[in-house]
């Protein structure tokens, strides 16, 4: 399994998720977006409604129904419902699930320390787990991956 950390350093998680995401779409698979909490679901969910008005990326919560047909899922729960074969872990979260995923995006905001300290545990983790893993470092230009 890969685990890919995406460093944040000039934008916030509101510009970088959906551009991710459309790529997830675009590969013909489906995503489960992990968050800290429900109110930070539903953030979620509304920002991808709005952050283009000429664009729009399919998603839903528990709150819209029909988890099995939602090619992105937003949840604060432990959970794949939507069958999603990348999992997206934002906000500091974590998964003891991550050997059911063929791949997973975790971002971190490196403006904050406790989110460094955190994505380094968690690459620490991943690591012990077996799975290969990549680093990418926000650029002003986009994603750049580093050794």
């Amino acid at each position: 399994m890969r685990v890919d950390f995406y460093h944040l350093q000039s934008s916030p998680l509101e510009r970088a998720l959906p551009q991710l995401l459309d790529r997830v779409l675009k590969s013909g698979e489906r995503a489960l977006v992990m968050a800290s909490s429900e109110d930070r679901v539903d953030a979620l969910a509304n920002m991808l409604w709005t952050f283009n008005p000429n664009s729009w990326l399919p998603h839903g919560t528990s709150k819209d129904g029909f988890p099995e047909k939602q090619p992105v899922y937003l949840t604060d729960k432990e959970e794949n419902p939507n069958g999603a074969r990348f999992l997206v872990l934002t906000d500091g979260m974590s998964s003891s699930q991550l050997a059911a995923f063929d791949r997973c995006l975790d971002i971190f905001d490196g403006n904050y320390d406790e989110s460094v300290i955190g994505a380094r545990q968690r690459w620490t983790a991943a690591k012990a787990a077996g799975h290969k893993l990549h680093y990418w470092q926000q650029t002003e230009t986009g994603w750049a991956e580093k050794a």
